[in-house]
């Protein structure tokens, strides 16, 4: 089985013009948004669009399951607040109902984040901090169920989180606990973002931590739940909880992490997207991933 590298490649201006913006790079596969990420509405796609997207997909040879559309970021499925859920899982049913009508079979979203501020004794509390995630978590399982209900074709593909803030999904144990509450297993599926997994605290660095992490991912997970990953090395350390990436090599997660992916089997037919800080190189680093192929 061969890998399918790529980037988030730009959609401005039409879909369509993502998929160019893939082939411009060399990628074997890419991801985009379907709409503007920063505001709720969008204008349906109107037939010319549609026409143009699917000439352009089939020109490039490009295959559906190899492109990770990413719903916007306004979208908090784990929403405390009754009005601002409804909210996000409108426009969440919205997105999957977009990347059916574009043929694709899969939307990357973040799961959620729970808003709640805990003192700084509750910080420290283990209990407390689960019953306040556990709470989230289960909101966000139900967010998914109700939008899997109102669609089909289409996997909502979790991404875990670096835990900044309220967010959840940095513990393998949380990806687990919405995937576990989610009715149709067949349509549910996990994207790792490695500067995400890295400053969550799991180490990829070494053989040996690289194998364990991801020995913990399949028994905790399940190897059959990953669905895609974004590859990106990381401005800061391990376990810092915090989300900024970087270009590949130039990190605190360095190249062999990424030497091992590209060998490794789990990794396979899915897109493997790079969100890498410097867009200018990515053709470069599509090209830097492949030739680390055994």
């Amino acid at each position: 089985m061969a890998k399918f590298v790529g980037a988030h490649t730009s959609a401005s201006g039409g879909v369509y013009n993502a998929i160019t913006n893939a082939q411009e790079i060399g990628a074997k596969a890419f991801a985009l948004f379907t709409k503007n990420q920063k505001r709720w509405d969008a204008k349906p796609f109107d037939a010319k669009t549609l026409d143009k997207w699917f000439e352009t997909l089939e020109a490039s040879g490009i295959q559906p399951k190899h492109i990770l559309p990413h719903d916007s970021y306004l979208i908090n499925l784990g929403h405390p607040e009754e009005e601002k859920l409804q909210k996000s899982r409108t426009a969440f049913i919205d997105e999957l109902q977009r990347c059916e009508i574009l043929g694709l079979d899969r939307l990357n979203f973040h799961p959620g984040s729970h808003l709640v501020k805990l003192s700084a004794k509750e910080k420290k509390d283990p209990q407390r901090v689960a019953e306040v995630e556990n709470e989230c978590l289960d909101v966000i399982a139900e967010s998914i169920n109700i939008a899997l209900d109102k669609t089909s074709g289409v996997k909502a593909v979790i991404e875990n989180t670096a835990g900044q803030g309220t967010n959840l999904g940095y513990k393998f144990e949380h990806l687990a606990r919405i995937i576990d509450k989610v009715e149709d297993k067949s349509r549910v599926g996990v994207c790792i973002d490695t500067c995400h997994m890295f400053t969550a605290g799991y180490d990829i660095r070494t053989r040996e931590a690289y194998d364990k992490t991801w020995g913990d991912f399949d028994r905790i997970v399940g190897r059959e739940y990953l669905s895609g990953m974004h590859i990106n090395d990381s401005k800061p350390p391990l376990g810092s909880r915090v989300d900024r990436h970087h270009s590949l090599g130039l990190g605190e997660i360095g190249l062999d992490a990424f030497k091992f992916i590209m060998n490794d089997e789990r990794m396979d037919d899915i897109p493997l997207v790079l969100e890498t800080i410097d867009e200018s190189i990515w053709k470069d680093e599509i090209a830097l991933l492949y030739s680390f192929v055994d």
